[in-house]
């Protein structure tokens, strides 16, 4: 039994380096969510499709390297690997992306593999799948009706991309998901947009009345604050040198699933993945500076 599902849809990154160059890297955020749980230790598999070229098999090569389960992961003949890049300025980080028609964007449900999602411990996805095609949208659903089905708790990023789709249709398609979800996971600038609420405890209370059971709302450089409906805790960004902020909510959100499977504290894996988030924005790229678990303990003082 694999411990976290995720189902997504996984990309190849250009990510320009300060002298300008383009550096092939890996993405695609519940694969970046899959590798950083993983690196935390836990049994991780990834459903999605790949196109039948290059990128793809470098993407099936690196989840070997990472130990994420790629089984359920299918290659088709007529099918291309989504591409993104990256560029920096002084505003920060900006995407450009070449994925439409994407092999995974073209899943269906009876593209799902339902007895893994079914035996799992948790199910994981986020809101890009639901905006880069209506059939992964109907996919997702399905996929999240059939962990409910089986009592295996869902997490949710809603990690909206109005590139995708209209604000409007995002927030209905959304928030009608999320009433199925027990872990919201969202960012707090998706959160402002998506329920209109500025402040945290207001988003956190829009997504509990949603039906989520554990809020984590990601705050950028202030840290996070995470909610079980009993109150809120603040836990306060960590102090770094930060050069690329790529993929830090998918970082936080693979090690923070990870860490709640370890021992079910809520708070504990706020602080771990806070901390986790943080460091993986000390290098460039969404995967190559994500931490492993030996990292975060020696950074906290814990033995390794």
């Amino acid at each position: 039994m694999t411990d976290l599902v995720c189902l997504g849809e996984p990309l190849i990154e250009f990510n320009q380096k300060p002298d300008g160059q383009l550096v092939m890297g890996y993405g695609g955020d519940v694969s970046n969510v899959a590798i950083a749980a993983a690196r935390q230790g836990t049994a991780t598999s990834l459903i999605s499709r790949l196109g039948d070229d290059r990128f793809g098999q470098a993407l099936l090569e690196l989840w070997h390297r990472e130990h994420v389960d790629s089984s359920l992961v299918s290659t088709v003949a007529d099918g291309e690997t989504g591409l993104y890049f990256v560029f920096h300025d002084d505003l920060g980080h900006h995407f450009l992306y070449r994925r439409r028609h994407s092999a995974a964007s073209r899943m269906t449900p009876d593209d799902l593999p339902t007895h893994a999602i079914g035996t799992a411990r948790i199910f994981y996805a986020s809101g890009i799948n639901l905006g880069i095609s209506s059939t992964m949208c109907a996919t997702t659903y399905h996929a999240v009706m059939t962990a409910r089905a089986s009592n295996v708790t869902t997490a949710f990023d809603p990690n909206l991309r109005t590139a995708l789709w209209s604000l409007e249709e995002a927030r209905a398609v959304t928030h009608d998901l999320m009433r199925h979800v027990d872990i919201a996971l969202p960012g707090l600038d998706d959160a402002r947009q998506l329920t209109g609420r500025q402040s945290p405890d207001e988003i956190i209370r829009f997504y509990h009345n949603l039906g989520a059971r554990i809020v984590a709302l990601t705050l950028g450089r202030d840290g996070v604050a995470v909610s079980e409906n009993q109150g809120v805790t603040f836990v306060p960004g960590a102090v770094v040198e930060s050069v690329d902020a790529t993929g830090a909510g998918d970082c936080f959100n693979g090690i923070f699933l990870s860490e709640l499977l370890r021992h079910g504290d809520s708070v504990r894996a706020a602080e771990h993945a806070n901390l986790g988030a943080a460091l993986s924005t000390t290098g460039y790229g969404a995967v190559a500076p994500i931490p492993h678990r030996p990292t975060l303990q020696s950074k906290e003082g814990r033995p390794t």
